[in-house]
């Protein structure tokens, strides 16, 4: 019954409730006690990060006055994304100190470190937490505010009773979700797999171009942010974020503009081309555009002549082998990028009767609209799951489960 649940702080039902210890990078080392960090806390996960793991000198830890954690301790991060997520820590079998931006909560034998993982799952503890957080560029809650938020809790033997029923729903879950994002994948490799098959065996008819032999290729340029004239409606302004923002190919035309003015110094991209982001994490994202545009300097585009299928390029500079040719010819830095010139030189095969190349289009565009189909499903069974997740957990702390 919900009348015999307490509610109590959370700073009350902990024998130990203090932050981690601030670590700086000149103490850090590869080898000797294990440094859990924000990043290793997920909602009710620990996340292990393996090869990324940082660690201290025994002498450090000394040296620091450290707090040792320990498995069954919970974490709480007071940094995003989001503000306030925990997890239990597991055994991991090495001895452990954790981050200054990290909570170090050991519970009092009156309340379930699993009970309190799953409550700071829930939407209420997660809406609590945003009320108390501070900062406008980036949130976080101190301490202070983070001990403050009311944590419900029944008796032991109810909150043993509501774990296992909870332990028993979201193991079931688990599985679904597992099963569904292991689907969503196989969807996506069974269309790279059929654009793999097509192009896998050329025959006598087909042939072997370099891209500035099949049309014109051009960077992108961007106007002077600092003139106001160049920017409006006039025509579309593509930047990386806009390419294949829907994992199709298509472009957002609406986000950005330029003007006619603004046009006249940038660069225009006609419709039917093909645009490649050629820098950074996303090098080697492809979209296809439908309309005239205009794009930034991080961005190479090919426009095709007439006499090819301008469509069968975008699968073409799709596949998985062109872009380990850019990832391959690109300058590795500090940020991979490939310049116009080495770009423009890569060579693609492919059939040389257009109406061959019509077909191939027609079958790859079909089964894209297939394949977006399954994914759209097993995209909206993951939000389902999650919406589950949270119905069951609200049900849980309302006392109805």
């Amino acid at each position: 019954m919900k009348s015999t649940w307490q509610t109590k702080k959370l700073s009350d039902i902990c024998v130990v409730f203090t932050d981690g210890n601030w670590i700086e990078s000149k103490d850090q080392s590869t080898e000797g006690i294990r440094l859990i960090q924000t990043g290793n806390v997920g909602e009710g996960i620990f996340k292990d990060r393996g090869e990324r793991a940082r660690y201290i000198s025994e002498e450090t830890f000394n040296r620091l006055r450290c707090t040792e954690i320990f498995a069954g301790d919970i974490l709480i991060s007071r940094l995003p994304d989001p503000v306030g997520r925990a997890c239990i820590l597991p055994d991991i079998g090495e001895k452990m100190i954790t981050a200054v931006d990290c909570s170090i909560l050991r519970l009092n034998k009156n309340i379930l470190p699993k009970l309190l993982d799953y409550y700071t799952q829930s939407n209420v503890y997660l809406t609590d937490v945003e009320r108390s957080t501070s900062g406008t560029t980036r949130k976080r809650i101190s301490r202070k505010n983070l001990g403050l938020i009311n944590i419900p809790f029944p008796p032991l033997p109810e909150q043993h009773r509501i774990v296992k029923v909870l332990d028993d729903i979201f193991e079931k879950t688990a599985k679904a979700k597992d099963n569904t994002e292991r689907n969503l994948q196989n969807s996506k490799e069974l269309f790279e797999s059929y654009l793999q098959s097509l192009f896998a065996s050329p025959v006598s008819n087909w042939e072997t171009k370099k891209l500035i032999e099949i049309g014109e290729t051009q960077t992108g340029l961007t106007p002077k942010s600092t003139n106001k004239k160049y920017y409006g409606d006039f025509i579309s302004f593509i930047t990386p974020a806009d390419v294949n923002f829907m994992g199709n190919g298509s472009i957002r035309y609406g986000d950005k503009g330029l003007s006619e003015e603004g046009l006249s110094v940038g660069r225009k991209i006609n419709k039917n081309s093909v645009l490649m982001v050629c820098i950074g994490a996303t090098i080697g994202k492809v979209g296809f555009t439908t309309q005239d545009v205009s794009c930034n300097q991080q961005i190479n585009t090919l426009t095709p002549s007439n006499k090819y299928e301008a469509k069968m390029f975008y699968y073409l500079l799709s596949m998985h082998s062109f872009y380990e040719k850019v990832v391959k010819e690109s300058s590795q830095a500090t940020l991979p990028i490939i310049n116009k010139g080495k770009w423009e030189n890569l060579s693609v095969t492919f059939p040389k009767l257009l109406s061959e190349q019509k077909a191939i289009v027609a079958k790859l565009d079909a089964l894209s609209v297939e394949t977006k189909k399954l994914e759209a499903i097993y995209k909206q069974k993951l939000s389902d799951l999650e919406e589950l997740k949270k119905s069951v957990l609200k049900r849980a702390f309302d006392g109805k489960l």
